[in-house]
Order: structure tokens, then C-alpha cells, then sequence
């Protein structure tokens, strides 16, 4: 049976699952991280905390491929929305995936990633509607049971959504409303904007591993952004997580994937 890797940027977004691998989870030091080998949902799973920025998940990704002989790639996170009708609480899977900050002009075309003749990443098919479906099951039976009525109403979430589409990724944390405003003109298709995917989907896409990268929203990535951030990781987004991936899991198990 294949092992899936899961990554995330910060340790509240996988510490709900770390918790579920239960005492025989057996931990491997490298390169300054912990990668969690265990069980879950009756799936092989390796976990790790990626840490933040593309250099650190690319990093991470290539461990899990090498050392680990993962078959699939899960990364799991926060994100800033990009475009208008993404609020608050909604949940994005990627289809596509492109670093906005890589700009290697006149020698390449602007995002292209040198000697590579692209500029998108594409998420795996069958992982993207999996991930859906589970994101909007979750949402749907399990999110009012976890999250607070008044945590919910904190930060205006009312009848999240799913959104599959365009993430885009890059090293600097997005949290101004004119920044913003240059990306949706920039990338019109973009739905959210995060630091770590498109370099773990880049790396692969290298590899040829199926992945899939499923992000939260925690802001609007404007001047807002940092308002109550540790909270909505804490009371928020570690349920979305482990709720979304364990039904994710689960499936995989029963398909034998």
C-alpha cells in the first residue's frame, strides 16, 4: 500500500493529526525536522512540519520523495484571499499552483520557472476532487460541532465554500490592500495567495508524485491579515485540517490507493 506524505507550514496545522497517530509513531530527524512516521485513518502516513517559505517546503518535499518513497503529497495550510468572492473561512483546493514572486526576465518569460518551460503547476485530478469532496463534507456535517458558533461569527464565517482553482505561492507574507490589488490584476485566476505550494507542487511535478494543496482562508490578505491570526489557527484551522484529511485518508483506505 502507498504512503502519503503530509505537510504543513505550521505546527497547529497537523497537530490534531500527530495526535490521532497515537504512542508507535516512530519520529526521524532530518534536516532540522521531525517527519512522523505512523498510522492513520488505517493509511502509512509520514507528517511533517515544513516550516514556512518555498525553500523550506521544496526542501521537505524532497525528503519525503527520497527518503520516505512517498507516493502522494498532501500540503495543508492558512491562505490570504485573492480574489473577491473568497471569504473568510472558505476552503481552496488547488488545481493549478505558480510562484507570483518568480520573475526571471528578459532571460525567461515573467513566472516561468528557468529551464522548466512553465510557469503552472498542476495538482493532481483525482486529488483535487477527492479533497473537495471531503472539504465540503466536512463543512458541511462536522464544522458546526468543532467550531464555536461565536468563534464562527469572530470572524464573519457564514456558509463557507469550496473553491478549486489557482493558488499562488511566494516568500513574503501578503498583507496590504494594494499588494493585493497588483495580484488580482497581475493573475486575474488567482483564488488565494500562501508561501509554500506552488514550490512543493514544482518539485512534483520533478518527481512525477501525484499532490495536492488545501488551504484555509484566514484573511482577506489586507491590512487586516495579522489580526487574530493565532486564534483562527488554534480554534479554526486545525479542525479544517484534520477533519478535511482524515476523511481524505479514509477514502484512500477504502480504495486502496
Amino acid at each position: 500500500m502507498s504512503t502519503i506524505g503530509i505537510l504543513a507550514a505550521l505546527q497547529e496545522e497537523i497537530a490534531t493529526l500527530l495526535t490521532a497517530m497515537g504512542p508507535d509513531v516512530v519520529m526521524r530527524h532530518i534536516g532540522q525536522r521531525i517527519y512522523y512516521e505512523g498510522r492513520l485513518s488505517g493509511r502509512r502516513c509520514v507528517l511533517v512540519l515544513a516550516r514556512v517559505g518555498k525553500v523550506a517546503a521544496a526542501a521537505t518535499a524532497v525528503t519525503l520523495i527520497r527518503e520516505f518513497r512517498v507516493t502522494v503529497v498532501v500540503f495543508t495550510g492558512l491562505a490570504g484571499a485573492v480574489a473577491e468572492h473568497v471569504r473568510v473561512g472558505d476552503v481552496v483546493v488547488a488545481r493549478t499552483l505558480l510562484q507570483h514572486d518568480l520573475d526571471a526576465r528578459p532571460l525567461f518569460s515573467r513566472y516561468e520557472v528557468p529551464l522548466l518551460g512553465r510557469s503552472y503547476f498542476d495538482a493532481d485530478a483525482q486529488m483535487v476532487a477527492l479533497l473537495s469532496e471531503c472539504a465540503n463534507d466536512y463543512l458541511g456535517s462536522d464544522l458546526a460541532g468543532e467550531v464555536l458558533s461565536a468563534t464562527r461569527g469572530a470572524f464573519g464565517i457564514d456558509d463557507p465554500k469550496v473553491y478549486c482553482g489557482t493558488i499562488i505561492s511566494g516568500d513574503c507574507f501578503v498583507c496590504d490592500t494594494s499588494a493585493v490589488a497588483v495580484l488580482r490584476s497581475a493573475l486575474p485566476d488567482a483564488l488565494c495567495v500562501e508561501m509554500e505550494g506552488a514550490a512543493v507542487a514544482q518539485i512534483c511535478y520533478e518527481y512525477g508524485v501525484p499532490c495536492g494543496v488545501l488551504r484555509t482562508i484566514s484573511d482577506r490578505a489586507d491590512d487586516t491579515a495579522g489580526i487574530d491570526f493565532t486564534t483562527f489557527l488554534t480554534q479554526v484551522a486545525r479542525f479544517y485540517s484534520a477533519g478535511i484529511l482524515t476523511r481524505f485518508l479514509m477514502h484512500c483506505s477504502s480504495q486502496g490507493r
